[in-house]
Formats: C-alpha cells, sequence, structure tokens
C-alpha cells in the first residue's frame, strides 16, 4: 500500500474530490468527507483534467568505480513527483525539486532528480536488477515512467580468447580469432594493425563479424603486421596479445631473355629472372635454372681453328673416345662377376612391403557409407602405388593398424592417399522466402511498454496475449513459443518476448564430456503467472538416442547461474517442466518463463552429435586463387540463419547442398581433404594432405561457426570448368564424400543463400490465428475425452493414435489431459497440420465430435 503522504488524488465526475493529504508533505489543507482540497500550486481551469506528461524520464545508468549516478524526472502538468526504486518509495529528504512555469502554456514543470550510490545497488540481492521508477500527480490522476535500471560497470582484464598469429599466402584468406573479456555493459570491439585502427568502411578487405573475429578476405603484402583486439567500455579499455601475421609471397619467373650471339665455344645462351613476383617475406624462391645454353649450329659457330690446328684437335679427341671405351669395358666384366657371388644370398624382401598393401572393406549392410571398390575405378592405381611416407600432414595421433574390426561403418585409415567415396544424401524442402519481420517490430517499439523487455528486433518476438493465447516464432531458427489456450488467466494481458541468445553473449560453463546441443533460448518475462504450461520448441543436434547421453534441461536463475531443472529420461511429472525430444526438435512443457538450453553429457562413445556440413565459394572471382570454405557446425536451423547471413556479407555462395556428418565423442579430430582435381587445369595449394579441426572446438559447441578454406588455384583466368572430391570424415569414424562439378563464373543452379530460409511464418500470433483446431471445437473434444470411458475411449486412446502414448504418466497428471495432448499436436503440426488427419483419428475413437471439424471457422 501506498504511504499516506504519497496517496493520490481522486475526482468524481461531480466535481467533488476526495483527498487526504498531509499539509506538512505536500502542503495542501487537509480536509475530509465532501469538501476540495485546496492546492498550493493550483492547476488553471482549462488544463485541470490533464495527466500528467513526462518530458523528461530516467534512463538505464551504469556506476563506473563509485562514482554515484543521477536520475531525472520531468513531467508537467503535475503537483508531485516521487521515486520508487526496486519497489519501495525513496523517502521524500532524498529528494531534489524544481519547479517552474511553462510560459507558453502556464502550465507548471515540476523535475525531481535522486542520487543512487553503488553501496544501494550492492545491497539488492533479490530476484532482478536494481531499478528506479517515477510517479507523476496531477489533480486528475497518476503517471508512471519507464524503468531505469541501475548496474555496477566493470571490464574484466582476461580475454575470453586471443589471436593467435599465422603465416598465409598472398590473397589467401586469414581469420583471426577475438572473444572480449565479460563486462557491463558488455565490450564493443575494434581490431589494429601496428598500432592503427581498422577500418572496414574505408577498407573493405577487411570484415569483422558479429562474433568479434577479423577476417582478411584476400591477403595483401601490406596486411603483414601485428594485429590486436582491443575491448572497450565505459570503465575500462583492454588489449590482447597482439598476433603477427606474415603474408609470403613465392617467387615466379619472367620471360627468358634472347638466346646471345654464338660464342666461341659455338654455345649461345638466355637467361631470366625470379622478378614476377620477387619471392618475399619467407617466400619460396622459383624453382629450376636461371641460365640456359643452346649449341650453335656449324654455319653459326666463328672459325678461329684451320690446318694443322684443326688434324690436332681430332687427334685428340679419337684418343680420348678411345680411353673411355676401355674403360668402360673393364667396369662391366667386375660388375658382372661379383653379381654372380651374390645371386644366392638375395632375400625375399616381400614381407617388407605386405604391411603397406591396400585392403579392401566391404560394408555389413547396405546403404553405409563406404569407398567404393578399386576395380574398374579411374583412380584404382591408388591400390598399387606405396603410399609417400614422406607426405606431410598437420598433425598426427593414433598407431598404424589394419582395420579388421569392420562394423558396417567405414573406417578412414590416416594414410594420405584416399579411395573416392560415394556420395552422401540428403533431402531439402523448399519454401518461400521469408517476409520482413522489422515492420511488426517496428509498430511494437512505439508501445512504451516494450521499452523494458530485450531490443534486439533481428532474434526477437514480442506479442501481446490473454487467455485466448497464440504463439512466437523466430523465423527460420526452429525456435517457438506456444501459449495455449487459458494458460494465461482471464482478465489478465501479458507482453511476452521469445529471444535466440548467441553464444557470445551467454556462455554456460561447461565440464567434461558436456556439450551444448541446443540454442540457449530466452521466453519472458520472468515470474508471470501461468495457469497451464507452455511449449518452448528448439532444435537439438543430438542422435536421440538417450541410452547413450545424459540430455539435462538447464534454466538460468535469477542470480545469473545455471541449474538443471530436468534429466531427460527420468521426469518426474510433479515438477513444472517437462521434455519431448524428437529427432532434431526439443518441446519444453514449462509453467514458468525464463532462460532455457539443452546439455548433454555423453554416456559412451557411440554418442554422436549431428553436424551440418555447408560448402561456400565466391559468387564472383576474377583471379586465378578460388577458395572453397567448408562448414562443420552443429545442425541446428539458428546456426544456419547465422552463416547464411555472414556468407550473404562476405560475398559468398553455397555450391552444394548441405550435408549431414554424425560426431561421435571418440576424441578423434574431424579431417578435411580434396581429391580428384584435373591437375593440367588446378592445383590445391594446400601444402598438408589435410586439414584438421581438434575435437574438443566441435564437440564443445561454443565455437559457432567452425570452417576450413581450402585455396585451388588454375592455371590460367580461362579455365572456369571445375570437378573434385572433397572428402570429410572423423578419424576412426564415419565420413562423406561430396562430389562438386560446375562452373564457377557461370553456375546457375538454384542453390543460394535464400534457398535454405523457407520459414515466412508471422513473427507474433495472438488468439484463434495461432492455432490450426478452432476454439469450441477444441472446448467440445476435451469434454468428450478427459471423462474416463470403460472401454478406453478417451484421452489415452488419442495418445495412443497420436504415436503420445510414451507420456500417458505427463498427460494424466494435468487436469485436463486432452488439451495437453492437442496442445503438443499444434505445437508439431504448426506448418504441416492436417485437420482432417485428426478428424480420422476421431473418428477411430467413435466419437462424433469428428464430424464438427467440417464446421467453419465462421461458425466456431
Amino acid at each position: 500500500m501506498m504511504p499516506l503522504h504519497l496517496a493520490p488524488f481522486v475526482r468524481w465526475r461531480s466535481g467533488l474530490v476526495l483527498a487526504w493529504i498531509c499539509l506538512f508533505t505536500f502542503g495542501f489543507t487537509c480536509v475530509g468527507g465532501e469538501h476540495a482540497a485546496t492546492v498550493t500550486h493550483p492547476l488553471p481551469a482549462a488544463f485541470s483534467d490533464l495527466l500528467p506528461n513526462f518530458l523528461v524520464e530516467p534512463d538505464d545508468v551504469y556506476i563506473v568505480k563509485n562514482k554515484p549516478v543521477t536520475l531525472t524526472c520531468r513531467s508537467t502538468p503535475a503537483t508531485q513527483i516521487y521515486f520508487k526504486c526496486n519497489g519501495e518509495w525513496v523517502h521524500q529528504d532524498q529528494h531534489l525539486i524544481e519547479r517552474d512555469v511553462d510560459p507558453a502554456t502556464g502550465l507548471p514543470v515540476m523535475q525531481v532528480k535522486i542520487d543512487i550510490s553503488r553501496q544501494q545497488v550492492e545491497k539488492i540481492f533479490g530476484l532482478e536488477d536494481y531499478w528506479c521508477q517515477c510517479v507523476a500527480w496531477s489533480t486528475t490522476g497518476t503517471q508512471k515512467s519507464q524503468k531505469a535500471y541501475v548496474r555496477i560497470a566493470y571490464l574484466r582484464k582476461n580475454f575470453e580468447e586471443e589471436p593467435l598469429g599465422k603465416e598465409v599466402a598472398l590473397d589467401q584468406e586469414v581469420l583471426l580469432r577475438c572473444h572480449p573479456p565479460e563486462g557491463v555493459p558488455p565490450a564493443e570491439v575494434e581490431w589494429q594493425r601496428n598500432e592503427e585502427l581498422i577500418d572496414p568502411k574505408t577498407d573493405p578487405n577487411f570484415f569483422i563479424t558479429e562474433d568479434h573475429n577479423l577476417i582478411i578476405k584476400q591477403a595483401r603484402l601490406a596486411d603483414t603486421g601485428n594485429y590486436t583486439c582491443v575491448a572497450k567500455n565505459i570503465v575500462a579499455r583492454r588489449k590482447s596479445s597482439s598476433a603477427t601475421v606474415i603474408v609470403y609471397v613465392d617467387g615466379g619467373w619472367s620471360e627468358w631473355s634472347k638466346w646471345s650471339p654464338c660464342g666461341v665455344d659455338c654455345t649461345m645462351w638466355r637467361s631470366r629472372e625470379c622478378t614476377q613476383p620477387t619471392p618475399g617475406t619467407r617466400g619460396k624462391d622459383c624453382q629450376g635454372l636461371d641460365l640456359q645454353s643452346l649449341n650453335c649450329t656449324s654455319e653459326q659457330c666463328p672459325q678461329t681453328a684451320s690446318g694443322a690446328e684443326d688434324v690436332a684437335l681430332y687427334v685428340g679427341i679419337v684418343a680420348v673416345a678411345l680411353c673411355l671405351t676401355l674403360l668402360l669395358i673393364i667396369l662391366v666384366l667386375v660388375y658382372r662377376r661379383k653379381k654372380e657371388g651374390l645371386d644366392a644370398d638375395v632375400a625375399d624382401s616381400s614381407i617388407l612391403t605386405t604391411g603397406f598393401q591396400p585392403m579392401g572393406i566391404k560394408p555389413s549392410k547396405p546403404g553405409v557409407w563406404a569407398p567404393r571398390r578399386a576395380a574398374r575405378s579411374k583412380n584404382s592405381h591408388l591400390l598399387t602405388i606405396q603410399p609417400d611416407l614422406t607426405t606431410t600432414t598437420t598433425s598426427y595421433q593414433g598407431s598404424l593398424r589394419s582395420r579388421h574390426e569392420v562394423t558396417g561403418k567405414f573406417s578412414m585409415s590416416n594414410g594420405p592417399l584416399l579411395e573416392p567415396l560415394p556420395n552422401g544424401s540428403h533431402t531439402l524442402h523448399n519454401g518461400k522466402l521469408p517476409s520482413d519481420p522489422n515492420a511488426f517490430m517496428d509498430r511494437l517499439s512505439t508501445q512504451t511498454y516494450f521499452k523494458t523487455l530485450p531490443r534486439d528486433n533481428v532474434n526477437t518476438s514480442y506479442g501481446t496475449f490473454n487467455f485466448l493465447g497464440g504463439r512466437l516464432t523466430l523465423p527460420n531458427t526452429g525456435i517457438s513459443l506456444l501459449i495455449p489456450p487459458e494458460a494465461i488467466p482471464r482478465g489478465k494481458i501479458y507482453e511476452i518476448y521469445l529471444t535466440a541468445q548467441k553464444n557470445e553473449d551467454m556462455r554456460l560453463p561447461l565440464a567434461g564430456c558436456q556439450t551444448l546441443l541446443s540454442p540457449v533460448v530466452s521466453c519472458g518475462p520472468p515470474g508471470v503467472v501461468l495457469t497451464r504450461p507452455v511449449i518452448l520448441s528448439m532444435d537439438h543436434c543430438s542422435d536421440a538416442c538417450l541410452e547413450n547421453w545424459a540430455i539435462r534441461l538447464k534454466k538460468q536463475s535469477y542470480e545469473g547461474t545455471w541449474e538443471d531443472v530436468l534429466l531427460l529420461g527420468e521426469d518426474v511429472v510433479s515438477e513444472p517442466y517437462y521434455c519431448q525430444l524428437e529427432a532434431e526438435t526439443c518441446r519444453v512443457f514449462t509453467e514458468q518463463l525464463g532462460r532455457f538450453a539443452l546439455v548433454g553429457e555423453s554416456l559412451s562413445m557411440a554418442a554422436a552429435k549431428r553436424l551440418k556440413l555447408l560448402l561456400f565459394a565466391p559468387a564472383y572471382c576474377s583471379t586465378l586463387e578460388y577458395n572453397i570454405r567448408v562448414y562443420c557446425m552443429d545442425d541446428t536451423q539458428d546456426l544456419l540463419k547465422e552463416v547464411m547471413q555472414m556468407e550473404r556479407q562476405l560475398g559468398g555462395r553455397l555450391i552444394d547442398e548441405p550435408h549431414v556428418l554424425l560426431f561421435k565423442d571418440s576424441y578423434h579430430n574431424l579431417r578435411l581433404s580434396i581429391h580428384d582435381m584435373p591437375q593440367t587445369h588446378w592445383r590445391s595449394k594446400l601444402l598438408a594432405g589435410y586439414q584438421e579441426i581438434p575435437f574438443y572446438h566441435i564437440w564443445s559447441g561454443s565455437q559457432r561457426t567452425l570452417h576450413c578454406t581450402f585455396t585451388l588455384e588454375r592455371q590460367n583466368l580461362s579455365i572456369c570448368d571445375l570437378t573434385c572430391t572433397l572428402c570429410v570424415w572423423q578419424v576412426e569414424g564415419e565420413g562423406q564424400s561430396i562430389s562438386l562439378d560446375f562452373n564457377i563464373s557461370k553456375d546457375i543452379r538454384p542453390l543460394d543463400s535464400d534457398f535454405l530460409m523457407m520459414d515466412n511464418c508471422t513473427p507474433a500470433l495472438a488468439g484463434p490465428s495461432a492455432f490450426q483446431i478452432p476454439y469450441l471445437i477444441r472446448q467440445k473434444i476435451c469434454s468428450s475425452l478427459d471423462a474416463p470411458c470403460p472401454n478406453g475411449a478417451d484421452w489415452r486412446l488419442l495418445a495412443q493414435r497420436l504415436k503420445l502414448d510414451r507420456h500417458m504418466s505427463f498427460f494424466a497428471s494435468k487436469s485436463s489431459p486432452t488439451s495437453v495432448i492437442l496442445d503438443l499436436w499444434e505445437a508439431q503440426h504448426f506448418h504441416s497440420g492436417n485437420l482432417n488427419q485428426l478428424a480420422a483419428v476421431m473418428a477411430e475413437i467413435g466419437k462424433q465430435e469428428a464430424m464438427i471439424f467440417l464446421v467453419s471457422d465462421g461458425e466456431c
């Protein structure tokens, strides 16, 4: 209840004013009953019906070190203004009040300020941040301002990830990673080269990603230098360790010079120089001769000898030839005698090569990914060539051993020679392009009650809902929130939001074999009262085999720590959370809104995550070099959307359909290699036999857009046809082979960054439009099936027909099991639901309610 000295005025239509105001606070005459109260600053009669209008509202502020902050509130017409902080009124002595009169309107203007200290904020250990709000009074009523949050600003010293130095070839793409220190407000990141600021607007060869990483699209000699990641906020400015990037240039020959005149030795010469380009910054010198000679014809030789001198020359030449012939005969005779004595000592050396003979592997069952048979293969020569043991690789772990333990899965060898692999297959679903979400967000941004909600328009959806329920969706992410009818109490209206948190904004503490299996999703505001569970849907990347996993649903507490609220497979129906794990989607039933994520811990090495493999290349290439980027990321739609948007900014193009790879918890790294290129037209600039991504970088799930780049070089600019095979596999595990055959300049296949953006649903739907089952039909079905039936024709048979009978205990714990079943059906079939199929299920149950599906929406 509001304190007596802050009691607002209540004005009746009859003109009587009932108020109890303390004279020592406001300067009013305290009068009770049906008498008017006199004020010291009465309003002009023409403006007596106006509510206070805020000219200045308090804004979010940060406390830097120990310096207090000031909150200001200014309103007209206003007779009194007071601040309320964290639900409690601020004492009147702490208010600095200034009164004035607007000369244009004659209305009283009142301004109030309060100071907030660091000690006041640190004393709050409640369920939310420290906030303040001002309330203004006039003779007509009251108005509340927006909430202003007061936070203590800081910036930690240590970077979570610092850039690493590297040596790169000219025109190669360079990626420098940086994750700034934790801070409030979050740190802004900029990059420096040799202590000078990098501005991608002035130099488009640089690109800074949303993850704060720096990409040099094509390395130039001028890009050699020391790169530093700089993080700063209002508290401090931190610099990472410098990463030295060296751009090297391999030397190239110039054209040969013209042949020199024939010399006295009857020889002519020509030369060339290693200047196209000149080797630079640790680049390799040109290979081959820089000087070449050729014997002249007899007509070109200068005549310098004649008569007796010629005879002496010829005699000497004949004598030398005879000596050489005699010496050769002697050497042949000696060799034959020694060979006859060694024949008996020659041993069979076949045992030295048997360990290197290739071995054919046949899958134990059809459909399993395996190498093609060597016979009749265009690359069958690989099976007869001894492996080049001098081939370098980036790293190697493990030992050489035979692969006799074949269990139907293909195991790749560690050698550099790879047999061509069969094409994988993946089905794609076509759809329409997404609608522009900004129109909906722009309309909502004008509403004052959204000022305290998340303000990321790209990854957030908002909506206003009542007891009829509705749905929030983040297009192209697989994330949605279903608010069933009657979940919000009647008479209540909630403003609800749904947002996807990026890993750099919200990192989960993971330990041991734990891995992040889903995006981090927030729905709120927390603390709203729900009478029924809502359903939060989000993608996951596990193989959905619960016997290999311990999968936990985590929720962030008000203090910021992450807590386990549910262990899948051991669900307790009395808890406010329940989860259904489908092949690619997780559906969370919750009666409490908040921030959620799915974390898995492998119980055996058979546990696997689904990886999505995406191949991108430049949409336009005017140089001899051509880069193919291979992304290896968790198979969730939100990551797919992020990569698509990033590649669109880089000018990249999807060159093949996505592929899925199972990545097991075997501690083995992921390897990528490229083969079968026409050697006369293309060559790979990769020095090693393959590239490798460490196991933990993939398994942790914390690095969202992992990728490798293959730099290819064509012989000349007229070569545009490219055929090759790209192999991606886990060491001693499964793999994928991707065959590419296209023209890099005239590729017209319908594979583009918008190819997979097929979700064009509205971000927010309220009321009946959010559901496929009309509201009245839903009520009739629930009333018909909720009551137990002796022959079993009730909600239990409905769950069985819809293949949801594994959740019987959860449904039975609810007051209306049928409504929860229908909620789950709505969440699963929002895009593909068919009411006729549901009507057919009702007909099988034997209920007459199946006929009411024929009723039009208008009649319902």
